[in-house]
C-alpha cells in the first residue's frame, strides 16, 4: 500500500505562490486568515492531502496529487 500523498500547510502556500516565504506563511496562518476544510487554522506544519480545501482572504484553493 502506498503512502498517501501531503504537503505542509507552509510548503502548500509558498507553491500556489500566496506567500514567497516560510516567514510569511508564519504570520500569515497564525493571524488566523487561512481556512482548511472550514476551520481556521493556526499550525503551518498542519499536513494536507489531496482534496484538502484552503481558504485564504476569501480565494479558494483546492490541494490536489502530483
Amino acid at each position: 500500500m502506498a503512502e498517501e500523498e501531503t504537503i505542509k500547510l507552509e510548503q502548500f502556500l509558498k507553491l500556489a505562490q500566496i506567500v514567497a516565504t516560510g516567514g510569511q506563511a508564519k504570520m500569515l496562518i497564525q493571524s488566523g486568515a487561512v481556512r482548511v476544510n472550514g476551520i481556521t487554522e493556526t499550525r503551518r506544519g498542519r499536513q494536507l492531502r489531496p482534496g484538502d480545501k484552503v481558504v485564504v482572504d476569501g480565494e479558494e484553493l483546492i490541494v490536489a496529487s502530483e
